[in-house]
């Protein structure tokens, strides 16, 4: 009878641990859930490919320590995917004979990094074969790359798929470095983005650099929202040619505020970066930023989470590549 009576609080025990753990599990996948009809959750690969965010993180990591301005060209990449049919990683796909891609539009040309997407999609097919989409991979990198250049901590919910088209003509509506103020509202606007989100995206500029061809055009005659000595420090890069580079701000490896503080200054490199500060429209936020660093990181990652959230692609209209740089 002691042995009986041993015995049958030990099972008690396990069956209430077992019920707990079970519930712990439906909690942690109804949080996941949250977001909705698109079925992406922050657990989404828990189960299917457990190391997922160890590969991910090491592998920017090793890439950054190497080469610390891949990280704004990670961010870039993102940005670039998810303006253009939504975030599905169909700029990571190459033009064929029959098909020139997004990859090899005047406004991709200059994009970088696709060797560190395809560093970790192998290591992953090793681990998790066909689980974990090119889509997925690039928000992740391009979260990863923002906290390892100093900036916001943030988690983005996955299960994206993966697209199917990628085409040159469609990177029209990508926003051009001429664009004014106005022109910016409209074109974020149009994918469901304030003013305010405009200009907190708008300050991954905090990182990288501009080729002279994308801001000559300031050069060319007087620009009065265009500070005198920085303009000849433009022109000096210039003198170089049109592929000379130009950082957005003194410290274009570090994520931080002082972009938005050399626009106080007349000191924006993008027609399309002076003006935030210029238009009454959005002055006023950049304002917030340049005082307020933590204001922007916070407003900065809601909006990047926001972004990672355009148009994804589901099991009806997406796949799993095998290879990030073409159509299963």
């Amino acid at each position: 009878m002691l042995y009986k009576s041993c015995v049958r609080p030990s099972k008690v025990i396990m069956a209430n641990f077992l019920t707990l753990l079970l519930l712990l599990l439906i909690q942690v996948f109804a949080y996941g859930f949250r977001y909705g009809a698109d079925g992406l959750n922050m657990n989404y690969y828990l189960m299917s490919c457990p190391f997922l965010e160890p590969v991910v993180k090491n592998t920017v990591n090793r890439a950054l320590l190497e080469d610390p301005t891949l990280a704004a060209a990670l961010i870039r990449m993102h940005f670039h995917d998810c303006f253009i049919q939504g975030c599905d990683g169909s700029v990571l796909i190459d033009s064929t004979k029959d098909n020139t891609a997004e990859k090899d539009s005047p406004g991709n040309l200059s994009l970088r990094g696709f060797e560190v997407i395809d560093a970790i999609k192998e290591e992953l097919e090793i681990q998790c074969p066909g689980v974990v989409s090119c889509a997925d991979i690039l928000a992740m990198a391009a979260r990863d790359a923002v906290f390892f250049a100093g900036g916001p901590v943030y988690d983005i919910p996955k299960g994206r798929k993966d697209g199917r088209r990628s085409k040159i003509e469609d990177t029209i509506n990508l926003p051009f470095p001429t664009f004014n103020a106005s022109e910016l509202i409209r074109s974020f606007g149009q994918r469901g983005f304030s003013a305010q989100e405009m200009v907190a995206l708008s300050g991954a500029h905090t990182l990288g650099v501009a080729s002279c061809g994308s801001f000559k055009n300031r050069l060319s005659q007087v620009d009065p929202t265009l500070d005198t000595e920085f303009a000849k420090t433009l022109a000096r890069t210039c003198s170089s040619g049109d592929n000379a580079k130009q950082p957005f701000d003194a410290t274009s490896n570090d994520f931080d505020n002082v972009y938005f503080n050399a626009l106080l200054r007349r000191d924006g490199v993008l027609t399309s970066d002076q003006t935030l500060y210029t238009s009454p429209k959005t002055r006023n936020f950049v304002n917030a930023y340049a005082f307020n660093q933590a204001m922007f990181f916070f407003d900065f990652q809601q909006a990047m989470v926001k972004m990672g959230l355009l148009d994804v692609k589901d099991n009806y209209n997406g796949e799993v590549r095998q290879n990030c740089r073409k159509i299963n």
